[in-house]
């Protein structure tokens, strides 16, 4: 099977997995929006902002941590393994947390605020990709199942961030949108994933053709 099928399939298994994050994420936001509205305080982008530096971080970390240990299960190289673990993590989870669901409010209309953390925060942000990048050189070595249980911690967190950016930096009533989140939200959550976790890793692996990586179900 060359590589593009490999995607394909990756893809596909990951879909299912990163519906129901995303429901879950949707459904905690839920209940802040209901928490906040006992209260009278209605505005939940407060609240979303200070979250969201708490999941993205922490999302970078699971990333760093699945991007290498995926890659160093398969060559091991500790430069090129740096390399795509920091590019597949603060990269790409740039893209998934903030790129995504910026587009995705202005698509809806939204008057959406960017706001780059590693640009803005970069050392708040760094700590989290080195002990990341650790982590993924040691979690093979310690657990073969290292590599998905990383990846689901990766898929889980991204829902949340995702979400938390969106409402956070612009769409405080997002409930009446809900069904265009979920759709959003689930692009913002599938392809960056799996883009770091599985395809990067497994495209720059010297002769791989194809490898059962990590079911994420």
């Amino acid at each position: 099977m060359n590589k593009f099928s490999h995607i394909g399939e990756e893809l596909k298994e990951h879909l299912p997995f990163s519906i129901f994050s995303v429901v879950i994420g949707m459904v905690i936001m839920g209940f802040m929006n209901f928490i906040a509205d006992m209260l009278g305080a209605g505005d939940i982008s407060g609240p979303s902002k200070e979250l969201f530096h708490i999941f993205h971080p922490v999302h970078i970390l699971f990333s760093a941590a699945a991007t290498t240990a995926m890659f160093w299960r398969h060559e091991k190289k500790v430069l090129k393994a740096l390399v795509i673990g920091f590019v597949g993590s603060v990269g790409i989870c740039g893209l998934s947390d903030i790129a995504i669901p910026y587009i995705a409010g202005l698509l809806m209309g939204v008057n959406m605020q960017l706001h780059v953390c590693i640009i803005e925060h970069p050392f708040f942000i760094m700590p989290f990709a080195v002990v990341g990048l650790i982590a993924g050189f040691l979690l093979p070595h310690y657990n073969k199942t290292g590599t998905i249980f990383s990846h689901t911690g990766h898929v889980l967190i991204s829902s949340m961030a995702s979400i938390l950016y969106l409402i956070g930096y612009g769409m405080n009533d997002w409930i009446h949108s809900a069904g265009l989140v979920l759709i959003y939200m689930i692009i913002a959550v599938v392809l960056p994933c799996c883009t770091s976790d599985i395809i990067l890793p497994l495209y720059f692996i010297k002769g791989h053709k194809h490898t059962k990586s990590c079911g994420c179900s």
